[in-house]
């Protein structure tokens, strides 16, 4: 069964299988940080630019397992599948929200 998520998480989720980046600046707040393989991405600009390479280079596929809030955070559980070691790994998503927009999130 689906978890339910939060709209902006769902967003993001959804835009998984959306090839175009340009949509990541509907739901990241201007000034977002993403923190995935050790890499702090700052900025929707460069968001655009990790999510772009990170689908070419790794060809993934993101399944949503469980989800919860704590300390106003939301930590989501996924399968993440692709071409890349270990694949498929369960991986933890830190999402800080901000209003309808994501402010940080982590991937890890």
């Amino acid at each position: 069964m689906t978890p339910t998520l939060p709209a902006v998480v769902q967003a993001y989720i959804d835009s998984e299988a959306d090839p175009d980046v340009d949509r990541l600046e509907a739901f990241f707040a201007a000034d977002a940080v993403v923190k995935d393989e050790g890499k702090t991405i700052e900025g929707i600009a460069a968001i655009k630019q990790w999510k772009q390479a990170a689908r070419q280079k790794y060809r993934y596929t993101v399944e949503p397992l469980a989800c919860r809030e704590s300390d106003g955070q939301v930590v989501m559980s996924a399968r993440l599948a692709g071409n890349f070691p270990g694949s498929p790994a369960v991986v933890d998503y830190t999402f800080q929200l901000q209003g309808k927009k994501i402010r940080t999130l982590q991937i890890g």
